[in-house]
């Protein structure tokens, strides 16, 4: 079975050949050698859509490998623990925590077929709970298997099961205490072993008592076999029971300490197993569990520190020593016990080293040796445990017990399976003696349902050879059997386990074929079990069989001052012991031997006679059989050792099942599952009109052999293999109808490609011929057009010759006449020039020649003047040595003379004046001398300093070429300058970056914040309100619960009073009559008292929820604190880095103002300088730079303003709490800033103002247009709203409301025209009035009286009509009613008030507008009482009537009118939040004495109870249509089919009637939608129910579907949407695991691997999914945060709310019909 692997042949077998040629899973091949003498042939496997299946009995193959490998797919594969096998549930433990057991899990199996949802220990619960209400008969589930299956905790969750469905009637929740029990239990009866860390060492069968209404009233416990051994020894690895170790981890403990423990190493009873530790488990945390579960059950502190006393002195006995004093005497040292046991010492220490021996004439002491010593401690420690533990079972059967007799219980055997181990003792004896009953038991039991399912199917009864072990039964418990040898051996003096098996060997041996003998041994024996063979060692048997433990011990412990001690030994039947006081006896020795022998029964004969009681109990019941496999030894998860497997399943009794099952006809099929499933191989001729004969027909065709089949009533029973045979038939026909739509789709395709093809070649030719063609004609056009182009061109190619020519010649000629021309030019140039040049030099010659010749004429003419002057001198000379010559020159000297003379007076006057002028002159050039030697001084001054200058000069110019070179520096400076303004314009950008991506982050932040904050309030909110309304259910509950006490205590009562013998009456009918009495004073009081206390209870919820509130806030102004600091301390990084910024600006703007003043006073100093000096080219460009510098530092300035003003705004708008005022002074050093803030801060003003006094007048106009389009648009809503509801509605309905509508709005209208006639004729009379006191007035003034009127006029006046109206009376919108009359209102319009009839013809509301216009009434007269009467009888008396009738309409109907009253308080209490939406006239309406606020909170809450009613109303109506529905129905017919299910029957997939169908829950969803709306619900109110209904069907559709292995298949994936895409997308490579991860977003990742796990082939055409597959989506959705639970809860109630909806019907307009009786109520 180890090397069992599914293989296909690959090549097809013939009789003779000695190979089989195989492929292995792995697509490896292999051959497999056939025995050429037997010829066996491997077992054939199962077709893979029957591998996994849920029921073992559903296999066509019923074989070991193929229950095995069917096992190991689903545990392995699919991580599934449970499996069916008939009437068996397989349990697998998978040694690892599975969260398949919570409460949605109990939820999803409540209420469900066991065939309908997935195996599961649940399942099985609820089908024995199902069978025990229906049948009213007891039932019992029996679970067994090998220590370390998983007994215990599969018993443990059906107790839970039973304890969560039921839930208990009493007052003391009776089902948490049966699970209590549990710890208790585990504690004192489980123990590690090398097998299991919590291994229970005893039996026990728990009987859960139910009363009439299912309800869990009691229970009671069984034990057998306890495992006393273990008390004294235990082997390695090994531990002893839980309780010690619990104790020794509490020994710090202050309670502890006077129990003198330590740690569990210090005690002999607790060492021996050398592990005292289990991984993972806290023991003193397991303590504080044990004590919990004492408490829970009743046992006082008082008890339990007894009991631990006990235990404790059961460790110190433990290491009592025993020393030899003699051969054979010994002494002892007991202290520590005795104290804690509180017996003698003395008593104690003796008879621990002494025994009694009785004889015919007296009692003698005699010692014992160490060894008897010592096994007489242990048997001792042993006697007490198990008296503790008997005791400790007695007190939680009391805890559980009940006064009141069940009137049905189930059983829970939790039991250990049959055991073989190297060594086996008499332990494994009994245990594998009760498996031997335990499995006769099942072996009849399945023989018998074997046999009623065929004869209730009318099938011939053949016998089914079945292995029947009552032989080896009788070899155990028979007359002269083990267990009679075994008493005998006891009772004989001497008796030896020797001698028992001697006589063992000579009684059975070679006479009974179950008896064996060892070869090697004669003291073992070997019996043949139906598991397996099993040697038993006779060591010991007679030892534990007599239990004997000395009496005197057990007296000494008798005498104890304990009373718990003594209380465990009160039902010891001790014998007489002889007395000084009487005489010896034969009589009464024998009697007291007698009653001694009695009481000491063997534990062989007890343990048969609790066994045979058990089995009665059995036998009486509907067995349910769970079997608990053990994978494998080592404890790892989910690996089954199939070796191991195999051996347990044949131990427990499944191979046996199989066995049975396949010898008869395994397979059955229901002739519609059959047609479903098998209608592809039929023909049309075989299609009848019976399906019974169709299938017949069909299968007489099929299959020739008849014993094959079989035809009952309603199944067709199948040999094993038929199916799997017919399985073939139908995938090959399938196979072949896939052939052949191949073929056709293959055909229809290579025509349709032939077709396209010709049509293509056809097109192309086309086109070819075409483009032929049209080459053609576009060739011939070229060539005409080329013979064109030629002509042409020849003609250009001629012309231009010709035209060359022409040119050329012509060019030749200008050529030659230009060169004659340029010849000739050239000559006559050539002839000018001469002539020039002739004329130049004719003329130079005769310029030379002149110029010569007048140099020779001058030349000449000098000559001849000198010479003639030469003369005249001569001549002169001679004339002048004449005295005629000196007359002629004296004549004319006196006039000299004369003249002389005046000259000379002329002169001298000229000379005074010429002194004086020099006298002044010299004065003044005294003068001036002195300022010559002063200009001199200074002139040499000027000198000295002029060689300063010289010298300053050369120092100037050094510092002009320092100022050149600084000039340099400067220029260079300026780069930098322009650098770091580069950086400072990048950085300035990314710190505007920065400040923008800042600002957005923070905007984002708030945004999200500001999105994030109200989902988080709303989320906080829904939570409150889901906890409040759980708070309201569990109250209403409690209600209810008291109401059905006390209606119950009346029932009693008046069934006391009047003698009734009747008990089937039941507390619904009491509840009936007494929800039906409303008048009575105490109902009242109490009504009055139970209100009271729920305003109490609400005014304290409203306080708490204020006190929340205020936590709250303060909680967020503490997280806006918190986040306002981190905010500041990022901007005030951010402010530093930005001053800082600021600050180098300003240093280096200071230093560069500082550095340009320097420069400048350089320059000025030097400005002699021609270079440096102002205008100059250096001084201009130097300024130049400097001026830029300048600008671009006043830009930079700029920027640190704009810089400053944005971190001021930014500061100003994230911190206004902590800089509220904020100083812009400090902004700006020169006030720019300031100046422009206060101007726009002024024209901030201005502009505010307008807007506000525009804003005034809008408002007012708009306000008044709000109010008549709110008026247009509530009129226009409910004229669409009735448009569409009476759309909606059928024809009839339809004629009905649109009549109703329209009575309706007239008699609005009506009213509407009253009351303005009213007013018109109001302000008539008003006017007339005034009229007349003007016309009086003015008669006055005029003096003109009425009394003096015409007599015409009077004819006038008497002839007209005058219209008398009649004074309309002003309705104030109350009702009015006497106090005796308020009994007889609550009646009519709620108790008697149905939804159906006339409450459907009335205004919606009316009720709650009635109410609400009584209450006014009662407001108006400020009645206090009558309005807390009214509202408190009110509330109770729709309570009453919602308990009564919990129809949907009922509660929809009162719904509607809750909320309709509520929303009257609110919109008639007078405050502005709700009075806004009022008319003028419904706010004189308002309440004006009371304040109802905390009424309407009650108001609120039996809303919210009522909304919740019907959730719970629609859900129980929707639940069991859903599943059928939305899973079951096959809307697309064939392509699901029907897989083979086994015993186990799930309801069918195909159509039934009476079957639920997806159109039968949207009628249903349109029923509940339309009666909603028909009563006036509010569309918000409707949104949230259908909310909830959507929200319920898609729950328990996925619920099922995950916990619905034959649910998840490609074919279903066909018929349901919204897991299709899981279901039909493909599972093989990563890319597919990626879209399936990226797809299922709604579905949690273990959803998502659950459905993967479950995805099984209907059909041979699809693929399971491998586990790496699953493995790489686990991979994929691992970093997923989501919840771990796998279903969803269907049973949560989304909190409701109920919006403020405000009515537009007028109070004064409702008019009361007269159908409603209510003419006692007056309009006020």
């Amino acid at each position: 079975l180890n090397k069992r692997i599914s293989a296909e042949l690959t090549k097809d077998y013939k009789p003779g050949d000695p190979v089989l040629h195989l492929q292995l899973e792995d697509e490896t091949g292999f051959e497999y050698k056939l025995d050429p003498k037997s010829i066996v042939l491997p077992p054939l496997r199962n077709p893979d859509i029957l591998v996994g299946e849920n029921d073992l009995t559903a296999l066509s193959y019923l074989h070991e490998p193929a229950v095995l490998h069917n096992l190991r797919v689903r545990f392995t594969d699919s991580k599934l623990i449970y499996t069916y096998c008939g009437i068996i549930l397989v349990a697998i433990n998978p040694y690892e925590s599975l969260s398949i057991y919570g409460s949605d899990i109990i939820s999803a199996y409540s209420g469900q077929n066991m065939g309908d949802m997935d195996p599961h220990i649940f399942a099985v619960s609820e089908e024995a709970y199902k069978q025990m209400a229906r049948d009213e008969k007891n039932q019992s589930i029996i679970v067994s298997g090998e220590s370390g299956a998983g007994k215990t905790v599969s018993a443990k969750y059906a107790m839970r099961y039973f304890a969560t469905v039921s839930g208990s009637s009493a007052e003391a929740r009776v089902e948490e205490k049966v699970l209590a029990s549990s710890p208790i239990m585990e504690a004192i009866g489980n123990a590690k072993t090398t097998r299991n860390d919590n291994s229970s060492r005893f039996g026990k069968y728990i009987e859960i008592g139910f009363d009439r209404n299912h309800h869990i009233i009691g229970a009671n416990m069984r034990t057998y076999l306890l495992e006393k051994s273990r008390v004294v020894f235990q082997a390695s690895e090994e531990r002893n029971y839980h309780i010690f170790y619990q104790l020794c981890a509490c020994a710090h403990l202050p309670e502890f300490e006077p129990l003198k423990l330590g740690s569990a190493d210090d005690f002999p009873y607790t060492n021996q197993g050398r592990s005292p530790i289990i991984e993972g488990v806290n023991d003193l945390k397991e303590m504080e569990a044990t004590r919990k579960a004492f408490s829970l059950l009743g046992i006082t502190e008082a008890h339990q520190m007894g009991l631990f006393q006990i235990l404790s002195a059961i460790l110190h006995l433990g290491n009592v020593e025993v020393k030899e004093r003699g051969s054979s005497s010994c002494g002892i040292s007991v202290s520590l016990f005795c104290d804690l046991t509180e017996v003698s010492y003395e008593s104690m220490a003796h008879w621990l080293c002494h025994k009694k021996l009785k004889t015919a004439t007296e009692i003698l002491n005699k010692p014992v040796t160490r060894l008897e010593a010592t096994n007489g401690r242990d048997a001792l420690a042993k006697h007490i445990y198990a008296k503790l533990f008997s005791w400790i079972v007695s007190q939680v059967n009391k805890a559980l017990s009940t006064s009141s007799k069940p009137h049905s219980f189930i059983g829970v055997l939790d039991i250990y399976g049959f055991e073989t181990f190297e060594v086996n003792s008499f332990e494994q004896f009994c245990i594998n003696y009760a498996n031997e009953k335990l499995q006769q038991q099942f072996n009849m039991h399945v023989f018998k349902l074997e046999q009623e399912e065929y004869m209730k199917e009318q099938i011939p009864w053949t016998l089914i050879d079945f292995y029947d072990n009552q032989p080896c039964i009788n070899l155990i418990e028979a007359k002269m059997g083990l267990l009679d040898l075994l008493d005998e051996e006891c009772t004989m003096p001497k008796g030896s386990d020797d001698s028992w098996a001697q006589k063992l060997y000579n009684t059975h041996l070679k006479k009974s074929s179950h008896f064996e003998k060892p070869r090697m041994s004669n003291k073992a024996f070997i019996i043949l079990h139906f598991a397996d063979k099993v040697e038993y060692q006779c060591d010991g048997f007679l030892e534990k069989n007599k239990d004997t433990v000395n009496e005197e011990q057990i007296n000494v412990l008798k005498a104890s001052k304990f009373d718990l001690l003594v209380e465990l030994f009160q039902d010891e039947e001790t014998p007489a012991a002889p007395s000084s006081t009487a005489p010896p006896g034969r009589a009464k020795l024998g009697r007291s031997t007698q009653s001694f022998r009695e009481h000491k029964k063997s534990v062989g004969l007890q343990f048969r006679n609790s066994l045979h009681l058990l089995m009665d109990t059995l036998n009486a019941t509907t067995p349910h059989y769970v079997r608990c496999i053990k994978p494998n030894d080592v404890k790892a998860p989910f690996m089954l050792d199939p070796h191991r497997a195999v051996q347990q399943l044949r131990a427990c009794g499944v191979l046996e099942t199989i066995r049975i099952s396949s010898a008869g006809f395994p397979s059955r099929w229901t002739y519609q599952e059959f047609f479903s499933r098998y209608r592809v191989l039929m023909r049309q001729k075989d299609f009848l009109s019976d399906r019974k004969l169709t299938c017949q027909s069909v299968l007489e065709r099929l299959v020739q052999n008849k014993d094959k089949y079989q035809f009952g009533k309603t199944k067709i029973f199948f040999r094993a293999g038929q199916v799997a045979y017919l399985e073939k038939l139908r995938a090959d026909k399938l196979r072949a109808a896939c052939i052949n739509i191949q073929k056709t789709i293959r055909c229809w395709l290579a025509r349709k490609k032939y077709l396209r093809i010709r049509q293509a070649t056809i097109t192309l030719q086309k086109y070819t011929r075409g483009h032929q063609a049209r080459c053609l004609c576009k060739t011939l056009r070229r060539t005409r057009a080329t013979v064109i182009f030629q002509k042409y061109t020849r003609m250009w190619a001629a012309r231009r010759q010709f035209l060359r020519q022409r040119t050329a010649a012509v060019l030749i000629q200008r050529l030659l006449r230009g060169y004659t021309a340029r010849l000739e030019y050239k000559r006559l140039v050539c002839e000018r020039k001469a002539l020039l040049i002739q004329r130049w030099v004719r003329g130079f010659l005769a310029r030379w020649r002149f110029r010569r010749i007048k140099r020779a004429v001058v030349y000449l003419q000098c000559c001849v003047r000198r010479m003639l002057a030469r003369r005249e001198l001569k001549k002169l000379k001679i004339e002048a040595r004449s005295v005629e010559h000196y007359k002629k020159l004296n004549f004319g000297m006196e006039n000299k003379i004369m003249q002389l003379q005046r000259k000379l007076d002329e002169q001298h006057k000229e000379n005074r004046e010429l002194s004086e002028q020099t006298r002044q002159m010299e004065s003044h050039s005294a003068t001036e001398l002195e300022k010559l030697h002063m200009q001199l001084k200074t002139l040499q001054e000027v000198e000295v300093e002029s060689r300063q200058r010289g010298d300053l000069v050369t120092s100037l110019q050094e510092e002009l070429e320092l100022v050149r070179q600084e000039l340099e520096k400067n220029k260079e400076m300026v780069a930098e300058l322009n650098e770091k303004n580069t950086l400072l314009k990048s950085e300035k950008d990314e710190m505007n970056r920065l400040i923008q991506e800042q600002e957005q982050q923070i905007k984002e932040k708030s945004e999200s914040i500001h999105q994030e904050a109200p989902e988080h309030l709303q989320a906080q909110l829904n939570e409150e309100r889901f906890r409040y309304q759980n708070l309201l259910t569990e109250h209403l509950k409690l209600e209810e619960r008291y109401a059905d006490l006390r209606s119950e205590k009346e029932a009693a009562l008046s069934k006391h009073d009047h003698n009734r013998a009747d008990s089937g009456f039941s507390s619904s009918q009491s509840e009936s009559i007494h929800s039906s009495v409303l008048t009575g004073s105490e109902d009242a009081g109490q009504m009055a008292a139970d209100v009271s206390l729920l305003l109490k209870l609400q005014r304290r919820v409203a306080e708490l929820e204020k006190e929340k509130m205020d936590l709250q806030s303060e909680m967020d102004t503490k997280e806006e604190q918190l986040e306002l600091e981190q905010t500041k301390r990022v901007l005030g990084a951010q402010r530093d880095y930005e001053a800082l910024k600021r600050q180098e600006l300003e240093s280096d703007n200071k230093k560069l103002k500082k550095d340009l003043q320097e420069l400048r006073q350089s320059l000025s100093k030097g400005s002699g300088s021609k270079l440096a000096s102002p205008g100059g080219q250096a001084y201009n460009v130097l300024l130049e730079q400097l001026n830029s510098t300048t600008e671009e530092l006043e830009m930079r300035k700029e920027e640190v303003l704009i810089l400053r003003s944005q971190l001021v705004n930014h500061e100003a708008f994230k911190h206004k709490v902590i800089s509220p005022t904020l100083d812009l002074h400090e902004l700006n050093e020169d006030g720019e800033l300031w100046m422009a803030y206060e101007s726009l801060k002024e024209t901030n003003r201005i502009l505010v103002s307008q807007l506000q006094t525009q804003g005034q007048t809008h408002e007012k106009e708009v306000e008044g247009l709000r109010a008549e389009l709110l008026q247009l648009r509530a009129e226009l809503d409910q004229q669409q709203q009735m448009l569409s509801n009476s759309l909606e509605l059928p024809h009839d309905a339809r004629i009905q409301a649109s009549l109703q509508h329209e009575i309706s709005r007239l008699t609005q209208q009506n009213m509407d025209l009253l009351e303005q006639m009213g007013k018109q004729d109001k302000i008539i009379r008003k006017l007339k009035k005034h009229l007349k006191t003007y016309m009086k007035k003015f008669g006055e003034a005029e003096g003109v009286h009425i009394e003096q009127s015409s007599p015409e006029n009077m004819v006038g006046e008497s002839g007209r009509t005058v219209s008398i109206v009649r004074k309309e009376r002003d309705f104030q919108g109350m009702l009015e009613y006497r106090r005796e009359d308020e009994s007889k209102l609550f009646k009519i319009l709620i108790t008697e008030l149905k939804p159906r009839g006339v409450a459907v013809n009335l205004v919606t509301g009316l009720p709650a507008y009635i109410l609400f216009m009584c209450l006014r009434h009662a407001d108006y007269a400020s009645d206090d009482q009558r309005v807390s009467t009214l509202l408190n009888s009110s509330i109770n008396t729709i309570k009453n009537v919602l308990k009564k009738r919990g129809d949907f309409e009922t509660i929809s109907f009162w719904l509607a009118n809750t909320c309709r009253f509520l929303h009257c308080l609110r919109q008639y209490s007078g405050e502005e939040a709700y009075a806004k939406h009022n008319t003028p006239r419904q706010n004189e309406h308002c309440l004006t004495n009371f304040d109802l606020s905390e009424y309407r909170q009650v108001l609120s809450d039996l809303a919210i109870q009522i909304y919740q009613q019907l959730i719970r109303v629609i859900e129980n109506i929707l639940h069991p249509k859903i599943a059928p529905a939305m899973l079951e129905q096959e809307t697309i017919q064939g392509v699901m089919g029907v897989k083979p299910t086994g015993m186990r029957k799930r309801t069918p997939s195909f159509n039934e009637e009476g079957s639920h169908s997806l159109e039968s829950i949207l009628k249903q969803l349109d029923v509940f939608y339309y009666t909603l709306l028909q009563h006036g619900n509010d569309t918000e109110v409707v949104r949230q129910v259908i909310k909830q209904q959507f929200y319920v069907i898609c729950s328990v559709t996925l619920n099922n579907l995950l916990l619905r292995k034959d649910m998840c298949s490609w074919s279903k994936g066909l018929q349901i949407r919204y897991y299709s895409q899981l279901l039909q997308i493909k599972k093989k490579s990563q890319d597919d695991a990626e879209a399936i991860c990226t797809m299922c977003t709604a579905l949690t990742t273990e959803q998502i691997v659950k459905i993967l796990r479950l995805y099984t082939p209907v059909n041979e055409f699809e693929e399971r999914v491998s586990i790496s597959f699953i493995k790489s989506v686990q991979t994929l959705l691992k970093d997923r945060k989501e919840s771990s639970q796998l279903l969803m809860d269907a049973k949560i109630i989304f909190p409701v709310t109920f919006p403020f909806n405000p009515s537009p019907v007028a109070l004064e307009t409702i008019q009361i019909p007269s159908s409603l009786n209510l003419s006692f109520l007056t309009r006020v």
